[in-house]
């Protein structure tokens, strides 16, 4: 609670100016010109604060902003590095008859370490882009390598083969799956 009784507050000391002026209505009329001026003064101050602090708030959110830009483009950039290890593997896999030569525990570990490392990528936010057989084509997810002349009108547009599957970050296609389209004709 604030106390409005400022007598305690207040004292007056004569001053050679106080003493020259005679008439206390002048006085009073140059202590609220004073008061005013103090007034203007005391806002402007409280304004430049405000500005401050707010371009303070800005600035730290920004910071934060930039920082958290910083580290999804070394993620990605990380990621992108990595990306041809996994097509090695996926091409290793894919060649049926030279993996089945291999010695099958060889196999079971290599299989293994690809799958350790597919999970550490994927809890990082990396998906697999793997196209079904038949399914539309999307050329924002796939990159069409070869056309293959399909009989049915409803094979025409959609994936025929995958080639090799694709790559994405958080939603954004890294490497597109290539795949084989199909291709209707009319003769």
């Amino acid at each position: 609670m604030q106390n409005n009784d400022t007598s305690d507050d207040v004292t007056f000391e004569p001053s050679e100016e106080s003493e020259n002026l005679k008439d206390p209505i002048e006085t009073v009329k140059k202590l609220k010109e004073e008061i005013k001026s103090l007034r203007k003064e005391r806002a402007e101050y409280l304004l430049g604060w405000q500005r401050a602090q707010a371009d303070y708030a800005n600035l730290t959110k920004e910071a934060s902003q930039s920082k958290a830009e910083f580290a999804k483009f070394a993620e990605e950039r990380l990621v992108r590095e990595l990306i041809p290890a996994m097509q090695s593997f996926q091409g290793a896999f894919s060649n049926k008859e030279a993996w089945e030569k291999v010695d099958a525990n060889w196999r079971k570990g290599v299989e293994y370490i690809y799958s350790q490392f597919l999970t550490a990528l994927e809890q990082g936010g990396l998906s697999l882009i793997d196209p079904k057989i038949g399914s539309a084509f999307d050329p924002l997810l796939h990159a069409s390598v070869d056309v293959t002349p399909v009989t049915d009108k409803k094979d025409d547009h959609t994936i025929q083969v995958c080639v090799q599957k694709g790559f994405s970050l958080r939603g954004k296609v890294l490497e597109p799956a290539k795949v084989t389209v199909g291709e209707h004709k009319e003769s």
